[in-house]
């Protein structure tokens, strides 16, 4: 799975870069790691919580109108903790946007971008083959959001090749999909798919750049934020008999980290 979808980062940044390569219009890559801190919550039920590392790409399009790819990927391992605890589960992300906006520049030195777009959230978190500290058996749940970001971006020229921006987002939350493996705890139990139709997201960052001789280095502190709605109720079968339902309580996700990387 993870090498499918490195390889589809790099396929789509390529052809993108491609593309907009051939219509001589101005254009950016940027490249970078992030490392950031991700809690999860399901109140008064559960709790996931551990350190993330990943990698981010995107290729940027400027003329006036801005058109943007970007993607990122991470990994970790994640505490749980529930009625009882367990360690070391793994937590792998995958987000993939697609943005347009407009270019106005209020001075020589200052430019400011509204934007609106789409993007593909999936977050995979795999405790199958282990046990809580009650003996209650993990498994996998895979979690699909499909949303709508709105936001806006600022960036000031200064002197000496520094530049400082900052953005804030609104995610329109359209609709998610989770699967919950029960199979992997015990293989009676069938899959339970949950749609979950209410939510939001919040996100924001302030990035400091400095132009050098080749590329632009940059070091971006950010947050993101999810609050999602409980979800519709599905059947929950043993079996191949149904024995009751099942449903994707209501949570939250907020994870605040750091980027470092390179313009060119």
């Amino acid at each position: 799975m993870r090498k499918v979808l490195v390889l589809t980062l790099c396929c789509m940044l390529i052809g993108v870069g491609n593309i907009y390569a051939a219509l001589q219009v101005k254009h950016k890559w940027e490249l970078a790691g992030e490392t950031y801190y991700h809690v999860y919550k399901e109140p008064d039920v559960m709790k996931n919580k551990g350190m993330m590392y990943g990698l981010t790409g995107s290729y940027s399009y400027h003329d006036n109108i801005m058109l943007k790819a970007e993607a990122r990927e991470a990994y970790g391992e994640v505490e749980y903790k529930n009625s009882g605890t367990m360690d070391d589960v793994s937590d792998f992300c995958f987000e993939l946007r697609g943005l347009g906006g407009y270019d106005f520049s209020l001075s020589d030195n200052f430019i400011l971008t509204p934007y609106f777009g789409v993007g593909y959230r999936y977050l995979n978190d795999d405790s199958s083959g282990k046990t809580t500290s009650t003996g209650a058996g993990g498994y996998e749940r895979e979690s699909n959001y499909i949303y709508s970001p709105l936001g806006i971006e600022a960036n000031i020229n200064m002197e000496r090749g520094w530049s400082i921006g900052a953005s804030m987002e609104y995610d329109i939350f359209w609709r998610g999909k989770q699967i919950s493996h029960l199979e992997d705890a015990n293989p009676a139990f069938g899959e339970v798919r949950n749609t979950q139709k209410k939510g939001y997201g919040l996100r924001g960052s302030i990035k400091l750049k400095k132009t050098m001789e080749k590329v632009d280095l940059c070091i971006e502190p950010f947050v993101r934020y999810w609050n999602i709605k409980k979800s519709n109720d599905s059947d929950v079968t043993y079996a191949g008999v149904i024995i009751g339902y099942g449903y994707e309580p209501k949570n939250n996700t907020t994870e605040y980290g750091l980027k470092v990387g390179v313009n060119f």
